[in-house]
């Protein structure tokens, strides 16, 4: 079939579109995505395969990435975007069904390393055939966008196909073909004039990302609540209840520090941006690339948690007193790190500025993570929780111009839309 029957049956978005139905369906795959992560790595958690894991999140990360801009330009939810997005979410669900096994094959069943493959292989066809659709010239956009997604889809297989012994795990050489089919995704797609990359509607791109970072501390959530399993069927202890609200409040200070003002700021100042060209590579730096160390720390953060939960709940020990592995606590302070230098990131390329307490907040967790391994793990998730508190607390008490300027905007074009919205309804329905 001619691509420009495909036109016809493909209907391109508007400036002021917003997400579809169809794109949150797709994203509720992956909460099973960042529960796999999660779950992969709390069953057997060492350097090596915590390492494995963020590959896989970043190649997981790059498929909802591309899924979003291609929201963007087309209308996901009219013509044959349904079906094809239907496709997607049956691709990527066997995706994550092959996540536990995309580095080693298991016997008794088919090759892991080439299920995640060609999954993979499937959703990225299908978002670069649809985006070819609307290329003026689609032999060198398909050119552009194939090639490097056959040469990470080579070295996935290539890493899979290497030979070694079951109780070894994932390799050295495994993580470094996953990271470099890591980096060809990130750095083909990311060339702003030779991938095509537009920016149609700057609301649409705002709410995407604002909605998958929700995703990412429900999953949290979903692990603070089933980090107590093994210790199901015992009575409830007050430590687990003291530890489970230590965890919710961290998680609910981890979601303000972002949708308070950051999300705000970065949607204003994406509208404000007029070039098409650098209106294309602020939404790359600030929401595809900048905003995965925010889901990767939060990840980091949720499985710290889970692993905590567990060892609190522990009937053996004293719950008061028991402490997490090494690991563990690095991994939980770690992922809340990632998360505060993600924001510091966001702040920097938006505002191009530093701001003071998140900055005093990493240098201070830095500071305590050594130590805090020491502490009960009762005792350093209270320590993480009034960290994330205070600077949740110093940034409102902090006379913030920019702030109050921020959020003023936003309610002012809330009101608006509201009002413009109803008079449509009156008139029409």
């Amino acid at each position: 079939m001619s691509t420009g029957h495909w036109r016809g049956r493909i209907l391109p978005a508007a400036p002021g579109s917003r997400v579809t139905r169809l794109e949150l369906f797709y994203d509720l795959v992956f909460v099973l995505a960042f529960l796999n992560v999660t779950t992969l790595l709390s069953a057997h958690l060492h350097v090596r395969t915590l390492l494995a894991g963020l590959v896989v999140l970043a190649l997981l990360w790059w498929c909802w990435v591309s899924f979003a801009a291609l929201g963007n330009v087309v209308r996901t939810d009219q013509g044959v975007l349904p079906l094809i997005g239907a496709v997607t979410v049956v691709a990527l669900f066997v995706l994550n069904l092959s996540v536990p096994e995309a580095f080693t094959n298991r016997p008794g069943g088919p090759p892991g390393p080439l299920v995640f493959a060609a999954c993979y292989l499937v959703i990225r066809v299908v978002q670069v055939l649809v985006l070819l659709t609307r290329a003026d010239a689609p032999g060198r956009a398909a050119l552009r966008s194939g090639l490097p997604l056959l040469a990470s889809v080579m070295l996935i297989l290539v890493a899979g196909a290497l030979p070694h012994p079951p109780q070894v795990g994932v390799t050295w050489l495994q993580l470094t073909l996953w990271a470099a089919a890591v980096g060809i995704e990130f750095t083909a797609g990311g060339l702003v004039r030779s991938a095509g990359l537009a920016v149609v509607s700057a609301a649409h791109v705002a709410e995407r990302y604002a909605l998958i970072l929700l995703i990412a501390l429900g999953e949290s959530i979903i692990s603070l609540g089933l980090g107590t399993k093994p210790a199901a069927g015992l009575p409830l202890s007050w430590a687990v209840i003291v530890a489970s609200v230590l965890g919710v409040t961290t998680i609910a200070a981890l979601w303000w520090m972002y949708f308070d003002t950051v999300a705000l700021e970065l949607e204003q100042r994406l509208h404000g941006t007029r070039d098409p060209d650098a209106r294309a590579a602020y939404a790359r730096d600030v929401y595809a690339y900048l905003h995965l160390p925010l889901i990767a720390g939060i990840i980091l953060f949720a499985l710290g948690l889970k692993r905590y939960l567990a060892v609190i709940a522990d009937p053996h020990g004293d719950p008061w007193r028991v402490r997490a592995l090494s690991l563990d606590y690095r991994v939980l302070f770690a992922g809340v790190i990632i998360y505060i230098v993600g924001l510091l990131a966001l702040g920097v390329r938006a505002s191009h500025r530093v701001r003071l307490w998140p900055t005093v907040t990493v240098v201070a967790l830095a500071v305590v993570l050594l130590p805090a391994g020491r502490l009960p793990a009762v005792a350093g998730l209270a320590v993480l929780a009034a960290a994330c508190v205070a600077l949740v607390l110093a940034g409102l008490r902090a006379s913030d111009p920019l702030r109050r300027e921020v959020r003023q905007v936003a309610l002012q074009e809330q009101v608006a839309a509201e009002q413009e919205q109803s008079e449509w309804r009156r008139r029409h329905l």
